[in-house]
């Protein structure tokens, strides 16, 4: 492809493919729509993205993606303090935010445990979790997915926690195995919280 094309075009659809589930051909059909069809809307996507990546981080106490040092859920006087849901992705905070059964904070991992990928305990800020539960006593509610990597790392943490006297439940599986938080309707993610149970070591 080199040669045959632009250099920025081709530097584009490279870029392009830094998306999950994109490969050459969707990228280079992305690159050529932006370019032909929509310019404006690419012009706003590229300030879209600087925009972001300048001014968001993550929350110091959620870990979930935030403009401020303590983002606005973190903030609100309104939340439970005695209950920590641990969550791995933000798009699973806001699927739990949707079912309206849940007054408390939460901590967003960011991932999970996958060490084929490298992706370990350092990498997910379990140390942060720790000392959050030590500084506020609470219970803390494991809502990682059913997945493989989702069951270790409830089952770490679970282990973590407990050995340190923090009273630990998983949400129920009344979610189905092996699927994800966000593709979940809300009403069934509901009933799992509700029928949470305390994970025995």
């Amino acid at each position: 492809m080199i040669g045959m094309m632009p250099s920025h075009l081709d530097e584009l659809i490279t870029a392009l493919r830094c998306l999950p589930g994109v490969g050459p051909k969707s990228a280079q059909r992305m690159a050529y729509h932006l370019l032909q069809r929509d310019r404006a809307g690419a012009q706003h996507l590229a300030q879209s993205l600087e925009r972001a990546m300048a001014s968001i981080k993550h929350c110091s106490k959620c870990n979930n993606f935030s403009e401020q040092e303590v983002c606005a859920l973190c903030a609100s006087p309104k939340r439970d303090a005695g209950l920590l849901c641990v969550v791995e992705m933000p798009a699973d905070l806001l699927m739990m935010e949707q079912t309206q059964c849940y007054r408390g904070m939460y901590f967003v991992l960011m991932g999970r445990l996958s060490p084929l990928d490298g992706i370990g305990a350092r990498e997910l800020h379990f140390d942060r979790l720790v000392k959050r539960v030590q500084e506020h006593s609470c219970e803390v509610i494991l809502a990682t997915n059913f997945t493989v990597e989702g069951d270790a790392t409830a089952h770490y943490l679970a282990t973590l926690l407990q050995s340190q006297g923090v009273k630990v439940s998983r949400i129920a599986r009344g979610l189905p195995v092996g699927g994800e938080l966000e593709q979940v309707d809300s009403g069934t993610l509901a009933q799992a919280m509700l029928e949470r149970r305390e994970v025995l070591a």
